[in-house]
Parts: C-alpha cells; structure tokens; sequence
C-alpha cells in the first residue's frame, strides 16, 4: 500500500502538522486501519479509497477515529494533485462530516469545511488549574474553546495533560487569543485522543473562524498556531461553511506492507 507523510500548513519540512497518507486499493476494516495509525503514531493518518468522481475519506488518530481533520485533508489533496493526479486542481472528499472539497491555487489548498460556531458555556472547574492560566470565556462546539488574556498566555502555557484528559465531554481543548501579527493565534490539546497537543490543526478553526470573524468584524483572516512546529492559515468566514488554506511539503513516501 502506498504510504506518504506529508508536513501540512507548512512551507517547509520540519513544521507545520505531518499526517501520513495511506493508498489501499481496497477497503481496509476498521480494526486494520485503527493499528496502522497506532503505528504510525502520528496526529492523524488519513485512508483514501477512490470512487467515481470522488475519494472516500476517513481519519485516525493513534487511538480512535476522527469526525474532522483539516491537516490531513490538506495532506491527503496535496498527495493526490501533487503525485497522483497532477492535473487536478481541485478534489472532492466523502466522509463523517459530509462532502468537502479542497481547491489548489498555486501552492495554496483551501479545504471547504463546515463552520461550528461554538456557544457560550459555564467553564468547567478544573479547567484553569489543567492549563495553568487564567481563562476570560469559554464556549462549546465538538471541542471546548478557552478565550486567555494574550498571545503571550498562550505561547506560555504547559497544561497538566492527565487534567485535561478527565475532560469526558469534548474531544479536545482549544485555547485561543488576538494576535499582534496575525488576527488571532491558538493552541490545540487533546490528550483522550492520544494526542497531547496538535501542532496545526484545521478541524479546531471550523470554531475558531466563527467565533474571531464575529469578535473582529473580519471575513477574512489569518491565523498562527503557537506550537513547537508552528503553522500558518489562510481563513475565511463563508457563514455556513469555512474555508482554510495553506501549504504542505512532501516528507516521505513509501510503502505499507500488511
């Protein structure tokens, strides 16, 4: 089986979010899929299965099953237009969350997501004491959204992940502020996942572009993830539907033997 890492939201090797991408040329069971992503034992390992105008498309992360991946899904397009189907400029995904579709413009991919606005919640209490800073707001969508007091907050954090990890109810934490270069900037946690922290992740800015483009009075904007990697998005607020765009570079390709 045909297997690739990709760096996605990255404009070189060594940043952004890697995602590896795998090539069946026939459907894998879950069980085999769920192994070669613990394997793996990256953020998310993307399984392509070609149909008729389309890919099916599903994401694991090295412990269960994910709803939404954005870095993956930008991984997954660049591997397709970049090696497979050079001509192509434009992909169409099925999967959990519906069709999304990923356009390339030069060395940008834009991924079509649905917006999740998150809505206001009461903070959970063992929230500030996991993260280490304080909270000013949080909201609620799949994942649970923590507004701090500045860019410098968020850099500076070292949460408590066996904390966080008790959060049963949200699939992870999201941690967000404005920027002074950017529109805004944010952290992404979720160790119930396997997954301590993310280093770019497209599926938590689904709520983010929501929520900043409402706060700032902004369509488009753009967007830095303060991880050890680091990454940078394109957004834009299209009410309904998301769009996020970046850049990926090919890490390695190879072959999965089962």
């Amino acid at each position: 089986m045909k297997y690739y890492v990709v760096d996605a939201f990255a404009d070189k090797l060594f940043a952004g979010n890697p995602a590896g991408v795998c090539l069946p040329d026939i459907a894998l069971s879950e069980a085999q899929m769920q192994s070669i992503a613990f394997e793996n034992n990256l953020a998310e390992t993307a399984f392509l299965i070609e149909r008729d105008g389309y890919y099916d498309l599903r994401w694991f992360a090295p412990e269960t099953e994910i709803d939404l991946c954005g870095h993956a899904t930008l991984a997954s397009a660049f591997v397709l237009m970049s090696t497979v189907h050079t001509d192509l400029n434009d992909v169409v995904f099925h999967t959990q969350s519906g069709v999304l579709n990923v356009s390339r413009d030069g060395e940008i991919y834009t991924l079509d997501f649905p917006s999740r606005l998150p809505v206001a919640c009461a903070m959970p209490e063992a929230l500030q004491e996991a993260l280490g800073a304080r909270v000013l707001e949080t909201y609620k969508s799949r994942d649970l959204l923590a507004v701090l007091e500045s860019e410098d907050a968020i850099a500076a954090l070292k949460p408590d992940f066996s904390k966080l990890s008790a959060f049963k109810d949200t699939v992870a934490v999201i941690v967000t502020a404005k920027s002074r270069e950017y529109d805004f900037v944010s952290r992404f946690f979720a160790p119930g996942a396997g997954i301590n922290e993310d280093p770019v992740t497209g599926s938590s800015h689904c709520t983010l572009i929501p929520y900043w483009s409402k706060r700032l009075g902004k369509k488009r904007m753009a967007a830095a993830q303060l991880s050890l990697r680091g990454g940078v998005l394109y957004c834009k607020d299209e009410g309904e539907r998301v769009n996020i765009g970046g850049k990926a570079v090919l890490y390695m390709s190879g072959e999965i033997c089962l």
